[in-house]
Formats: C-alpha cells, structure tokens, sequence
C-alpha cells in the first residue's frame, strides 16, 4: 500500500510541474560544452624545425605533413619559378633515382607528394620509418636535372594555354592583380613569357633561399609516438642546413575610390564571371574573426545563406552566388562575393549582388538567420573533433596564428555569445560597397551595352576596361553590325547555295554521315542518320557501339547498350527543333533563331546565329565571304552543371555535287580532336531497325 502511495504521490509532483512550465517560451540555452582537446607532443630541433606529434592508434597508418610558413614571394619576371621548383622536389633525391623512389613508393601503396612550401605523405604503419626517410631525402637532396626540367616547364605552359579563354581563369587573375597590384606577392600572376624568363639556376636559387627549417613545421598523425618520431627526426632532418627565408616588404595595398566596375573582354565566354571584392585586415587572433566568419555564413556561406537564395532560389539567374571572407597574418586578404551568370543578366547580377552587401550593413539579420549560421559552424566544429588531424590543425594555428592558448577549447562558447548587433557591427567593417570593386569577365557585345547602365544608390557605376593581363584598355570593339538586309533566312539560304544549291539539297531524302578521330588511345566513329523527321547518332569506340540517341516522332532517348533511357524534357524539346536532314532547316524554321552580330572565327568574318533552347544554347558560325559554315557552339546547362564545346570547320569535301564538312576540330584543353568525314551517304536506303 505504501508503494502504492509513492507512486501516486510522485505522478502528482510531476504533473503539477509540468503545469507549472511555461511552453511558450523557448527554453534557455545552456552553457557551451567545454572542449577538451587532446593536446599535440611538441619540440624543436636545433636547426629550427618545429616538430608536432599526435597520437592515434586506432588504425595503422601515419601521416607527415611538412609545412614551411613563409612571409609571401615576390617572383617578379620569373612568377612560376615556385611552382617549377614545387614539381622538381620529389622526383627522387640525388641519392635514389626518380623511377626507383617512385618504385618503392608505389611498392608500400603509399602517398607522397612535394610542393615549393611543403610536403605530404601517408602509409602503413609498417612502412612510416621508410617513408619518412623518403620524404627526408627527397627535401633535403632533391634532384633538379635539366631534363625534368624542361618537362615541366613545358607542363606548365601548355597548362597556361588551357586557361588563355576561360573567363573564371581570367576574373581571378584580373581581381587579384587590381585588388593588390602587380608589384605585390598576392597580386603577380604566371604568363608563359615569366615562365621562359625561369632557368634550372633560378629554381635552385629559390630552392635555396625559401625551402628552409626556419619556419619549417613539422606535423606527425597516427600510429606512432614522440620517442619513434624525435629519434627519425634526429637521423633524417638533422643534416637540414639551418637557415631563415630573405624577407621583403610590400606596400599597403587600396581599395577602389568609389564603386566601380572592371570589365574585361572574353569574345568566347558563354557565362558572366562576376567578382565583388574589397580588402580586409582580418586575423584569426583578432577578437572580430568568428562574428566575421558568422556574417559572411548568412550573406553567402551556402545554399541557406542570403546571396544563393536571391540569385538562384529567387530569380534564378545562375546555380550559385557565395561570398568568402579571408584572413592573411601577413598582408590584407579579401572579402569577395561572386557568381557565374547568363549573360542575359550580368547587369542584374551585379546589382542584386551589390544590394544583398548593402543591406547586411544596413538592416540586423535575423534571430533565426544567427542560429542557423552559429548551428553550421558547431556542428562542422564537433565532426572536426573525431579526426586525429584536427588536432594537428589546431595545434599548428595556434603556433603560426599567435592564437591564444584557449582558441579552440573556447570557441565554441564565443560562437554561441555572437549576437545580431555583432555581426552587423564587423560587416560594416569587413564588407564594402562604396568601395567595392566589381571585376566582370564576359562576352561584350552581349553584355556591355547593359552593365554601362548599372545604377546603384541612385548614381550610375562607371565602367573601366582592362585586357586579360590586367592592363588598361580602351573599351572594347564589339564587332560589326549586322548589315542591313541581313537575316536567319538570307544567311541560311547563301549558305545552301555554297553547299551545292538549295535545289539540290532539298531532294535528298536521307543522309548518312560517319567521322572518325582518336582520343584517349581509342578510335571513335561517330555515325549519323537523318531523315526530314527521324535522327540516329551513334557513338563507337574500337568499332563497339558505347552510346546513342534517337529521336523519331514523340520517341526521343539515349541508349547504352540494350539499355534505352528517355532524355530530359527540356533536352527533348530542343532536339526535336533541331530534327531535318540538315540543321539549318530547322534553324531557319525557328522563330526564335537570330543574327546575333559579326564576328571574327580564326581570322575570318562570320555571321553568327544563336539559337535558345531549354537545356542547350546553340551558335552557327557562316563565313561572310564564302557562306560556308566554320563553326558551331554549344552550351548545355543540366542538373547545375554547365558544359561548353566548340566545333571549327576546317574544310569541305563533296559527295555527289553536295559539299560536306572533311575535317571537324573539337578543342579539348591544350589538344584539338580531329574528326575526318569518312562516308557520306545520300539518300541513304533507310531501314527500321537504323532507329531502334
């Protein structure tokens, strides 16, 4: 009975509290968990060498990591001298050639790589002593011959040339080199005319001066301990010439004036690349760098943050607007929101970017804006905790950042006490727009004549002009007009003519084409079948059918195989506009089709037609002069991604008083894929199973 009682008496007491609690109030937060981290083993060789150790048996592996914290390089007429001294050092030692120290690497399936600042490797437990020797050897005797040399200087160009068109490459060269200036570190660039200034001396030289222990870290993770790593380091790190790194300084870069924007012209640029920038002093030791971290989260640290969810989510002008906040112990670093858009709205980008900047200075976020951001920022910090090389991290922070002692066994305490008032407070310090540098790279005749007409805050942002490198420019020619007189339908119909007359080509009934080209070691053919209202395209690699699509009627799929899958809708509706037995009918049909101007393709005048579509934006290039076509363009955006191909017409051959393009040349990267017309076939006998 008296349990009874008990039990009563107990359910009595907890409903009454329960009553007594107010559900209408967010209950208070508790303290920030106080972080114990695991603290890494320390010490120092005589040479300079900082050595840190953390220990992690769980799994047998090791990792090193070699870092050398240098003040920033100025290289000068020889930029890419690091970068050619960072792809010498490893390539075996002068004590074991390259084929065999890659060899045995390969031998104990272990990691190892070298850059100009550093190292990294990473192997069975079993194998660390070996690698560790390894990785010694390589940076303290490095091999520098002429011939590797040469290969990699000649890697290093023909990765320069890869970039010459594209408009992201040519932003972040162009932003860096306005924000800082040439003069300085951050603001230099490569070009292959530095990288032919570099002989093997320099890379020596450079080696010898900045390649030193005087602000050498070195970072040691797993299964291991201090007593197995001090006793390698003592026998492979000791013969590491004690040195220090020559120290330069730079003048204090500015900001722009007022707000500005920098355009540079990409003739071939299918998207805008746009870069809002301004400088900052920003260090992690400063008691501003978490509420500046949390502010740059809620403007454009993702796909919740406010720049993402204007440009993409609201009005759907490109897959992604983010903004980044740096941090540099040495010189100013960079705030910086960015977005690669359609050309069609460059100009509205650019001033929907602008404002979201604006209005974090302006308006407090909101309660529920912080918590998101403080709740992104705990969490990745907890998963951070599980892994052995966060430990390392925050142990090597806390040496080169001058971080306090409590850093991180705080931060999340100090994350928690960030407030609205806070953030607003350290972005109108950190984030600037009435000095903000807007870097646009993008197709001028598309986008220019728009972006010269940007208002913000009620005053026109003036327009500067600077070529790839840079450099001032005059505002660029956009090319000639279209004459009058000229249309889709006059540029279609020359066109027929030139390729044996329009007579003639609209008896053919069928066609069928083969083209053939080598990539990748492989032979690929490439077989096309087209009739007025039916398309088969099939793709062989060594003479076996890897992929197709066929479009007849409503019927339009890829197949791989026995394996029939239906295209997109969007792609659908494009590819049944494009159906006929050559694709300038369906140009020529389509209401949407235009001139869009003229242009100059591999130093001929070409009218250029572009045609919408859905999924893929498509641009015909015909020769002013012979009315021949000379290229084609496409641009195919699915699923968030973007991808370009460009096709040059080199020549023609002609079939049965028809002429047809002998030799397509398709760029990829620094190569072009030669693809030669090996059949053409008029009037093809079609059969049903050719669309199956």
């Amino acid at each position: 009975m008296k349990k009874i009682f008990l039990t009563l008496a107990l359910a009595l007491a907890s409903t009454v509290a329960v009553a007594q609690a107010d559900r209408s109030k967010m209950p208070e937060a508790g303290p920030a968990p106080k972080i114990n981290l695991q603290e890494a083993e320390r010490f120092e060789t005589p040479n300079g060498l900082t050595v840190l150790v953390v220990e992690n048996h769980k799994l047998p592996r090791v990792s090193i990591q070699l870092n050398i914290d240098n003040p920033p390089i100025l290289e000068g007429d020889k930029a890419g001298v690091s970068s050619l001294t960072g792809s010498l050092i490893g390539n075996g030692s002068r004590n074991i050639p390259k084929d065999d120290f890659n060899e045995e690497i390969d031998f104990m399936g272990a990691t190892l790589n070298f850059g100009s600042q550093g190292a990294f490797g990473s192997s069975l437990t079993k194998y660390f002593p070996r690698l560790f020797e390894l990785m010694a050897d390589a940076a303290i005797n490095p091999n520098f011959t002429q011939e590797e040399f040469d290969k990699e200087k000649d890697k290093l160009i023909t990765g320069l040339k890869t970039q010459e068109k594209s408009a992201s490459a040519i932003a972040s060269r162009v932003q860096g080199a306005l924000a800082y200036g040439k003069g300085h570190p951050y603001g230099e660039f490569i070009t292959e005319e530095t990288v032919n200034n570099v002989t093997l001396a320099d890379v020596q030289r450079f080696y010898q001066n900045y390649f030193v222990p005087a602000n050498a870290y070195l970072v040691v993770i797993g299964d291991t301990n201090k007593e197995e790593v001090q006793a390698l380091v003592d026998k492979h790190f000791s013969r590491w010439l004690k040195a220090s790194p020559p120290h330069f300084a730079f003048s204090k870069p500015s900001d722009a004036q007022y707000t500005q924007i920098n355009f540079v012209d990409v003739p071939n640029a299918v998207q805008s690349e746009i870069r809002v920038q301004n400088l900052v002093d920003l260090k992690m030791k400063d008691p501003d760098y978490l509420p500046a971290l949390v502010a740059n989260r809620i403007l454009g640290g993702g796909a919740e943050a406010r720049l993402f969810l204007n440009l993409r989510e609201d009005k759907g002008y490109t897959y992604g607007s983010y903004s980044s906040l740096g941090n540099d112990k040495w010189a100013p670093s960079r705030f910086q929101a960015s977005a690669s858009v359609r050309n069609a709205v460059t100009d509205s980008s650019v001033v929907e970017i602008l404002k979201e900047v604006d209005r974090i200075l302006t308006e407090p976020v909101s309660e529920k804006e912080l918590e998101i951001a403080k709740a992104k920022y705990v969490g990745s910090f907890v998963l951070a905790l599980e892994q052995p090389s966060t430990v390392a991290r925050y142990a090597l922070n806390t040496i080169q950042e001058d971080l306090p002692a409590d850093f991180y066994s705080n931060y999340l305490e100090r994350i928690n006490a960030i407030s609205v008032e806070d953030v607003q407070r350290v972005a109108q310090k950190y984030f600037k727009v009435d000095n903000a540098r807007v870097v646009v790279a993008g197709k001028g005749s598309e986008v220019l004549e728009n972006l010269e007409k940007v208002e913000f805050k009620g005053k026109t942002v003036p327009v500067f002009y600077f070529d790839k490198y840079a450099t001032p420019a005059e505002k660029p020619d956009l090319g000639a007009a279209v004459p009058e007189g000229v249309s889709v339908q006059s540029v279609i119909d020359r066109y027929f003519e030139a390729i044996g007359g329009k007579e003639a080509t609209e008896k053919i009934s069928s066609l069928k084409l083969v083209y053939e080209s080598s990539a990748m070691g492989a032979t690929i053919k490439v077989e096309e079948l087209r009739t007025a209202d039916r398309l088969s395209q099939t793709t062989f690699m060594n003479d076996s059918p890897m992929m197709g699509v066929i479009a007849k009627g409503d019927e339009l799929y890829m197949k791989q195989g026995g394996n029939k899958m239906p295209l997109p809708e969007g792609m659908k509706n494009d590819l049944q506009k494009s159906l006929g037995i050559f694709v300038e009918q369906a140009i020529s049909a389509n209401p949407e089709a235009r001139v869009a101007g003229v242009e100059t393709v591999e130093g001929k005048s070409a009218y250029r037609i572009d045609v919408p579509g859905e999924v893929v934006q498509a641009s015909y290039f015909y020769d002013v002069e012979t009315g021949l076509k000379i290229k084609e363009a496409t641009v195919t955006s699915m699923n968030g991604q973007t991808q370009n191909q460009e096709v040059f017409i080199k020549e023609y051959q002609e079939v049965d008083g028809i002429k047809f393009p002998s030799l397509r040349m398709v760029p990829m990267g620094p190569q072009q894929v030669e693809s030669k017309l090996l059949e053409a076939v008029i009037n093809y006998e079609v059969k049903e199973t050719d669309f199956n």
